[in-house]
């Protein structure tokens, strides 16, 4: 389980982020949303460890990881998928998925089965370079890398931006899947209310580095959220 506690984090004098709270459950997706520019890729990077906070604390299963690096943090099964992929684009599919491998232990260095049957157009493109695959793939097998890592924590940032409807219906399938694992927590940031709504437990929308409205699936008051997302 992540917990964090009321963090902060500055780029030089500019406050990025105002005592944020937030918390993500294994089987459960955590949403966070809002316009841009209002912190929530400075969150994701501060959970991955990119970006050092200046006040607060991150903990993932009771143990604190505030000061861990980002290789650290992988290696306690942190997978971040950024915004923009940020996939090789002169290695093949295979060997962008094998770059997964680097925080496992030897024993553990294999593509899992899943990854193909939540992917199987990738399967047929292992040979192909990242770079000649098209956006729609390139973000399917930024996500398949993510999860050779075998990630407990899976950070997702704005996984449908510029992608056609067809794939964005099979993300939406994938981290349905993850979450009905049970042991893997997700935090998905996205600007698409309909798109998190459906896969959503928790939501948190952002204002100027701030949480400003909260709710679980249950207790969710669509025209507050609406409202929050409009400040």
């Amino acid at each position: 389980m992540l917990r964090v506690d009321s963090i902060d984090l500055y780029y030089g004098a500019a406050r990025a982020l105002r005592a944020v709270t937030l918390a993500a459950e294994p089987g459960k997706v955590t949403c966070v949303l809002g316009r841009n520019g209002v912190g929530k890729t400075s969150l994701l990077g501060a959970l991955a460890g990119r970006h050092a906070v200046s006040r607060g604390s991150i903990r993932l299963d009771d143990v604190d990881i505030t000061r861990l690096a980002p290789h650290d943090r992988a290696r306690r099964g942190i997978a971040y998928v950024p915004q923009g992929r940020e996939i090789f684009p002169l290695l093949t599919v295979e060997e962008n998925l094998k770059t997964g491998f680097a925080p496992l232990p030897r024993e553990d260095r294999s593509i899992p089965a899943d990854v193909f049957s939540l992917f199987p157009v990738l399967e047929g493109m292992l040979r192909r370079r990242g770079g000649d695959l098209s956006g729609g793939h390139q973000q399917q097998l930024a996500i398949a890398r993510a999860l050779v890592m075998r990630p407990r924590l899976l950070l997702l940032d704005e996984q449908t931006e510029g992608i056609q409807p067809s794939i964005i219906k099979d993300i939406g399938r994938v981290i349905a899947y993850l979450r009905n694992l049970g042991h893997i927590a997700v935090v998905l940031v996205e600007q698409y209310l309909d798109f998190a709504r459906e896969l959503g437990d928790f939501f948190a929308v952002m204002d100027r580095g701030a949480i400003v409205y909260s709710c679980g699936r249950d207790g969710m008051d669509q025209a507050a959220l609406r409202r929050a997302m409009a400040i």
